[in-house]
């Protein structure tokens, strides 16, 4: 604990930020996993609209400086992408074909 009383106030100002900004930034991280979730389950309507409350609420914690906008525009466009594919998920082939098991050499 501070002893100093400058130092005293701005823990009490860390503590009540820190709190507001969790309340930014928890509300924008439920609506983006609701959308991911909606993937593929809802209609395409519902989903848009989700998708359209989430970028509001990126958007809200980019202008309070708890997201950097590089950071928003990332976010929003990553989420765009899986709502535009709607829920396929990219398989790669593997190229590791069965091999015949080799005789030992003795």
């Amino acid at each position: 604990m501070p002893v100093i009383k400058s130092a005293q106030k701005q823990m009490r100002q860390t503590r009540t930020r820190t709190a507001q900004n969790r309340v930014v930034k928890d509300a924008y991280k439920a609506k983006v996993k609701e959308v991911k979730k909606g993937i593929g389950v809802l209609d395409a309507s519902t989903l848009q609209e989700k998708l359209s409350e989430s970028y509001k609420l990126i958007d809200k914690a980019a202008k309070k400086n708890i997201l950097h906008k590089n950071a928003a525009a990332r976010k929003k466009s990553k989420l765009a992408k899986m709502v535009k594919e709607g829920g396929k998920v990219k398989t790669e082939k593997k190229a590791a074909a069965k091999k015949k098991p080799t005789a030992k050499k003795k």
